[in-house]
């Protein structure tokens, strides 16, 4: 039987999504505290259920409980980042799927220092975008997703380009955070991570296209990008989805 690994298909990103809204993972979130809500709404309305604390006395029992964990280094303090390194102890030990977002990593060397830290204890997948990926060079990380106009994952067999989203996307805060934790929600029932990242960002991307035929501008895309999520569905994302080799 061949090791090979196939590459994931619009197929694939309908069955997970059906996969996520029946078995209901739990995904905890150490996220930008800009957009908690809006990153704990996303993960509902796609079948997953979200927790957010950050507590340090109880971290430990929550990513115990969860099935994937996001962490994203979007409002960052010593304290969340003691939070963070135990979150990241529990989920290794336990062999849980992990997902790092090292916002803004390229603005100041501390956070840079902390980024590789949490690199070198093996995340699932890194997640950036251009400036943050470019001072990131060696990573222990299954694979690394490089966000844009388009985005390229690379798990070091294979090369995958999604070709779904909005120009609005990046004019509300906080997609990328959601989709970090669509991403999670995803691994959580999927155990290849591409598979499963690249499903994950067609599916944002795909709820994004759907939702500015009925925004106005990006105030009105919000509310509009989590109705189409919600909503979404195989035959849609068999349409939609624009995943490319």
């Amino acid at each position: 039987m061949s090791d090979v690994k196939r590459q994931p298909t619009a197929v694939d990103a309908g069955a997970i999504l059906a996969r996520v809204r029946a078995q209901r993972p739990r995904v905890h979130c150490l996220m930008n505290t800009v957009v908690q809500k809006f990153t704990a709404d996303g993960i509902t309305v796609v079948g997953g259920i979200p927790s957010m604390t950050s507590s340090r006395d109880e971290i430990a029992d929550f990513v115990a409980k969860a099935d994937a964990l996001t962490i994203n280094l979007g409002t960052l303090d010593a304290e969340r980042r003691a939070v963070i390194r135990i979150a990241v102890d529990i989920a290794n030990a336990s062999g849980k799927p992990w997902i790092m977002d090292p916002v803004h990593c390229d603005y100041s060397p501390g956070r840079l220092e902390f980024a590789r830290e949490l690199i070198s204890l093996g995340p699932t997948i890194v997640r950036g975008n251009r400036a943050e990926m470019s001072v990131i060079c060696d990573t222990r990380a299954s694979l690394r997703i490089q966000t844009g106009p388009v985005d390229e994952l690379a798990d070091g067999e294979r090369r995958v380009s999604i070709r779904n989203g909005h120009p609005w996307m990046a004019q509300v805060t906080g997609t990328g955070c959601l989709s970090g934790g669509i991403i999670a929600a995803f691994m959580a029932v999927e155990p290849d991570a591409l598979t499963a990242a690249a499903c994950a960002l067609s599916v944002t991307g795909s709820a994004a296209e759907i939702a500015a035929t009925h925004a106005q501008g990006p105030g009105t895309f919000e509310p509009a990008f989590l109705d189409a999520l919600a909503s979404l569905d195989e035959h849609e994302l068999n349409q939609r989805a624009r995943i490319e080799a």
